[in-house]
């Protein structure tokens, strides 16, 4: 079994994280195939929003990697996570389901309450993953409250400045709300510590992301 796994951007303990949860999941045999273009992600920050060239190029690492025969990918950009949205007819078609890593991490931000704070380290990762949690809220047959927190300046720090920058933003928010989504991949391993300070759920992507990776190829049959 072979799965590929869509980066573009990333840190060694992004990295770490992903193939940890996607190989709890699966078992520590199966082959990932990896692919990463950060210009992807840079564009993207720099226009405030996914444009045409970015996208094209994300779509063309969809399309490498079902051609080097995965049977199922995992896309980890929740910036970009819209562009896999638009791809699943596609990816219907050929058979190499598309698998959105935070897709599932608002499904149960919405299951577990109605007031769900977004933290995001960068603008073009907050509003995707508000609009996810909106959709799903709205196929739930749920209304939802949404209340955002943008970490400025957070991108890009070494793992204790960021996880401190985190903690200290989340103070502003957690009164506010019944569960907290970290929007990005790359803040998931201080979801432990922020969930021990603060006494309420913040749910980081990857773990669900893996879980429904697992998923997609029990429905596929190759599990």
């Amino acid at each position: 079994m072979k799965v590929g796994l869509i980066y573009t951007s990333t840190t060694p303990e992004l990295i770490e994280l992903v193939e940890r949860e996607v190989r709890e999941q699966l078992g520590a045999d199966v082959e990932l195939y990896s692919l990463q273009d950060p210009s992807i992600l840079a564009d993207v920050r720099e226009a405030g929003y996914v444009t045409t060239a970015p996208a094209a190029r994300l779509i063309g690492m969809y399309m490498q990697a079902a051609q080097a025969g995965v049977d199922a990918m995992l896309n980890l950009c929740s910036s970009v996570g819209e562009v896999a949205d638009s791809a699943q007819d596609v990816a219907r078609y050929i058979g190499v389901p598309i698998v959105r890593v935070d897709e599932e991490m608002c499904r149960e931000a919405v299951r577990r309450g109605s007031r769900i704070g977004v933290m995001a380290t960068l603008p073009t990762t907050l509003e995707p993953t508000k609009n996810t949690v909106l959709r799903v809220a709205r196929e739930a047959g749920k209304k939802v409250e949404l209340v955002d927190c943008l970490v400025d300046g957070a991108f890009g720090l070494d793992q204790d400045q960021f996880k401190a920058r985190l903690t200290e933003s989340a103070k502003g928010i957690v009164d506010q709300v019944d569960v907290v989504v970290l929007a990005q991949g790359s803040m998931a391993y201080a979801e432990p510590h922020l969930e021990a300070t603060y006494g309420k759920p913040f749910l980081g992507s990857p773990r669900f992301g893996a879980a429904e990776l697992k998923k997609a190829l029990e429905r596929k049959g190759v599990l």
